[in-house]
C-alpha cells in the first residue's frame, strides 16, 4: 500500500467532513423550512426574523468552511516505514 492510498483512506474518516455533512444536512432542512414552510405568525413570534432561514444559511456557511478547511489542510498520515525524530525531548541539548 502506498502512502497516497493510506492518506486517502485516513482522509475518508476525517472528523471535519463528518461535521460538515451533518451541518450541511441540517442546514438544507432548515433553509427549506425557512423558505417554504414558515408562516407569518411564526415570524411574528420571533421578532420579525425568519429564524429557520437564517439558522439554515448559517449552518450551510459553517459546513462550507469545514469542507474548505479539510481541502486546504488535508490530514497527513505519517508513513510507518520512514524514521522520524522525536520533537519533544525531556533533557535540554548542550
Amino acid at each position: 500500500m502506498t502512502s497516497t492510498e493510506r492518506t486517502r483512506r485516513a482522509a475518508a474518516f476525517d472528523i471535519r467532513l463528518v461535521i460538515a455533512l451533518l451541518m450541511g444536512v441540517y442546514g438544507v432542512v432548515l433553509t427549506v423550512l425557512g423558505i417554504g414552510f414558515t408562516t407569518d405568525a411564526e415570524i411574528t413570534k420571533s421578532a420579525g426574523v425568519n429564524i429557520n432561514l437564517w439558522a439554515g444559511l448559517g449552518m450551510l456557511v459553517v459546513a462550507a468552511l469545514f469542507v474548505l478547511w479539510t481541502w486546504l489542510r488535508p490530514l497527513r498520515v505519517p508513513d510507518p516505514d520512514e524514521p522520524h525524530e522525536p520533537t519533544d525531548t525531556a533533557e535540554p541539548k548542550t
